[in-house]
This record gives C-alpha cells, sequence and structure tokens, in this order.
C-alpha cells in the first residue's frame, strides 16, 4: 500500500506536510487563550486567576494523552513502515480504547476529589467557587480531551492532516463562538468558558471515533492487541513528551503559588497572561514535532537514511529560524500582547508587561527542547 509517508519529502513539502498539524495544534492552545481574554474582559482578572489555579490539573490530563498519541504513534507508523498494516491497526485500536478507560476513570476521580486537588492547587478562598466549577467541567470531559489529542496524531498517520486541521478549526470556531454567547449574553461566568472549552474537546473526539470506524484507508478500528512489551514501549516512548507537557503544569503551579504570596490574585492574573505566550509558543513547535514525526518513524522504520537526514535538517533549521523571530516578536510587541488581556495603568499590566520581557528569553530554547524530544521519540 503506497502511503503519503512513504514519499520522498523536500523542505517545502515537508513544510507543507507539517503544517496542517502545526496550525492544528495552535487552534488547541488557544482554548485556553480565548477562555482567558473573553473571561479576563467580561467577568474579572480574579476569574482569569482561577482558570490558571486549575491549569495544572488539566496540563497532567494532556501529558498522558500526549505520551499515548507520540509513543504509541512511533511505533504504529515504524510497523506501517515495516509492511505490517495489521499490527499497526490492532495496536492504533489498542490505544484508542486504553484512552477512553483512562480518561473516564480520570473523570470520576477529578470530580470526587475536585475541592482538595483546588486547595493543593493553591486557590484562595475568594477564588475557590470559580476553580471548582472549572475543575469539574475540565474533568468531566478528559475523555474527549484525550481522545482529541489521539486523532490529532493519527490524523497524520493516516496522511488526512488537514482533516485533523478542519476539525480542530471548527473546534476553535465553536468554542469562541460558545465564549461569547455563554460569558457575555448570559453571564455564566467562568462555567460558560468551561462549557466553551469542553464542546470544542467533544468535536474532533466525536468525528474521529466515527471516521476510524468507517474508514479504510489505511488505520481503521479492529479487534484490539497490544502485548504488554508494546504497551511498555509506548509508555517509555512517550514519557519525553509528558514530561515536556507536565514541566510547564509543574512550573505554572509553582508561579501561582508564589504571585499568590508576594502579590495575590493579581500576581496570579499576571502570570496567566505571560504564559498564554508560552501556550502558544509550544504549540508551535509541538504541532510541527508532531507533523513530522510519523514520516521520521515511517523512515525509520524503512530504514531510509537518506529521508531522514533530510527531514533532520529542515526541522533544525525550522526550529531555529522560528525561535529567533519569536523573540524578536516577543520583545517588541509584548506590551500589545498584554494589553489584550490587562488595562494599561492596572497592576496587573504593569505586572504582566515586565514579566513578559524577562520571560521571552526563554523562547530560544523552548523549541529546540520540544523537536530534540520528538526526534528521539520517533
Amino acid at each position: 500500500m503506497n502511503y503519503s509517508l512513504a514519499k520522498k519529502f523536500t523542505f517545502g513539502s515537508l513544510m507543507m506536510f507539517a503544517l496542517p498539524t502545526t496550525v492544528m495544534m495552535i487552534f488547541t492552545s488557544l482554548y485556553t487563550i480565548i477562555d482567558g481574554v473573553f473571561v479576563s474582559r467580561f467577568v474579572g482578572t480574579n476569574a482569569l486567576s482561577s482558570i490558571n489555579i486549575v491549569y495544572p490539573a488539566i496540563n497532567i490530563v494532556l501529558g498522558i494523552a500526549v505520551m499515548f498519541s507520540t509513543g504509541s504513534c512511533a511505533i504504529v507508523a515504524k510497523k506501517m513502515g515495516e509492511g505490517k498494516p495489521g499490527n499497526a491497526r490492532a495496536a492504533f485500536t489498542s490505544i484508542v480504547y486504553l484512552n477512553i478507560l483512562v480518561g473516564a476513570v480520570t473523570a470520576i476521580l477529578g470530580n470526587l476529589f475536585a475541592e482538595p486537588l483546588v486547595r493543593l492547587l493553591g486557590a484562595s478562598d475568594l477564588l475557590m467557587s470559580d476553580c471548582m466549577t472549572y475543575m469539574r467541567w475540565q474533568m468531566a470531559f478528559a475523555p474527549a480531551l484525550m481522545l482529541q489529542i489521539l486523532f490529532q496524531m493519527y490524523f497524520i498517520t493516516e496522511g488526512r492532516p488537514g482533516l485533523g486541521l478542519f476539525l480542530t478549526v471548527l473546534a476553535g470556531i465553536s468554542n469562541a463562538v460558545l465564549d461569547y454567547v455563554l460569558i457575555v449574553p448570559l453571564k455564566l461566568g467562568v462555567a460558560g468558558a468551561a462549557i466553551a472549552t469542553v464542546t470544542g474537546y467533544m468535536i474532533p473526539a466525536v468525528f474521529g471515533l466515527i471516521y476510524f470506524a468507517v474508514s479504510r484507508r489505511a488505520l481503521w478500528l479492529v479487534s484490539p492487541r497490544l502485548s504488554a512489551a508494546e504497551l511498555k514501549e509506548t509508555l517509555i516512548n512517550g514519557s519525553s513528551e509528558m514530561v515536556t507537557n507536565l514541566s510547564s503544569g509543574i512550573i505554572t503551579f509553582l508561579f501561582n503559588l508564589l504571585m499568590m504570596h508576594y502579590a495575590g490574585e493579581d500576581g496570579v492574573a499576571a502570570i496567566t497572561i505571560i504564559q498564554y505566550s508560552q501556550f502558544l509558543l509550544n504549540a508551535l513547535y509541538m504541532g510541527f514535532s508532531q507533523g513530522v514525526s510519523p514520516v521520521i518513524s515511517y523512515n525509520y522504520g524503512s530504514r531510509n537514511t537518506k529521508q531522514l537526514k533530510q527531514v533532520f535538517k529542515t526541522s533544525f533549521l525550522f526550529t531555529g529560524v522560528t525561535s529567533i523571530l519569536v523573540f524578536l516578536t516577543a520583545q517588541l510587541g509584548g506590551g500589545i500582547i498584554v494589553t489584550i488581556f490587562a488595562h494599561p495603568g492596572t497592576a496587573v499590566y504593569d505586572l504582566a508587561r515586565h514579566g513578559f520581557m524577562v520571560f521571552s528569553f526563554g523562547y530560544l530554547f523552548s523549541g529546540v527542547n520540544i523537536f530534540s524530544s520528538a526526534l528521539f521519540t520517533a
């Protein structure tokens, strides 16, 4: 079978192949950012702080989902490159079911223990109610979030990155529209933001299940079969990408504790604004890395060393150039970005504006970190 992963990739064709996934991940990251814009503008910066307090818990779910998707995708794409499509489909099906199971357990536990979790994450009495609301909605739809991440990767492996992009854009537009309707006219506050976000999760998750149930292109749902060794390899192989996500959640947790101690709710709101830029940056490099990972895995499986070297050179060139451009954009346009969330002259704006200039130096290095991790996983 002639998969699109088997074609010869030049610099331009690799960029075009990875583009839908890159845009797709950026749109996914915009879920939280769109929530933040509407919440900060129409509910208040304290409500914005509540969303960021909950973020580390959501990031754990994201980390697990990324571990399953990247770790298994490397194995599945490698099997395809080795000419074993039946084994690839059985492994893929097993991972889909495993995501649903783990997501369901997370949803139950996340709601049962929402209050102690929120306290542990550093919520003050002032933020407690909004934190609980956002946490419960997000945890309830953990299976949809995990399937969304999984199908984003496997639409690429399937050779249909454009379809994944379309679904993610549709989900992003739905999220933005619902954010406005639920927060502004209906005045549902943080609950409205949470409902809008989880609705966005559902669109790629439900369509992905339907697509892979009826598709007969390269991957589709069959009888699950994944050996203990393959499951172990999936978890170990995807653990580096999981750490990339978890590190962001841990850093957010520590920032929140420090900001709450030294600057109160305004400090948490300020660091939230700064980290939204990081969401977009990480999404850019994670999207690109996920876009090229199946190409790397496939050619690794087919022993095409020449193509692997070309993909490697192209990827590092892209990562290096964009890192410099993103850093310069942050330095020159930091004030404009902060203005989207906070009014100039407020304590939140002043804190965020100063912090943004310091924080942006990290943008020079994060792209190389993310791609290097994805390269070895693939």
